[in-house]
């Protein structure tokens, strides 16, 4: 797992989500690759990066072919749907 960021607020989420992730593409672990990805489009979302939120997460979506009744999915489509394509 990805050492503990030491920064607070925002900055160390965002930083802790980078990590994650990279850690993650390590592995080529993809279900930990959605959520976080999941999570840090959702921190962009609120700091109003609707288009990165929306080009980070909709192509790992897209990998899947299966599994569209899980949790991680879910949230992940509905996150997509809401960031839509021209907001």
């Amino acid at each position: 797992m990805p050492a503990r960021c030491a920064l607070p607020g925002l900055e160390g989420a965002e930083q802790n989500y980078r990590a994650s992730l990279a850690w993650a593409r390590q592995q080529q672990a993809r279900s930990r690759e959605l959520r976080t990805s999941t999570n840090l489009a959702k921190l962009w979302e609120s700091q109003g990066k609707r288009k990165e939120a929306r080009d980070l997460l909709a192509p790992i979506y897209g990998w899947f072919t299966e599994g569209f009744d899980t949790k991680d999915l879910k949230e992940a489509k509905a996150l997509i749907d809401e960031l839509g394509e021209n907001r």
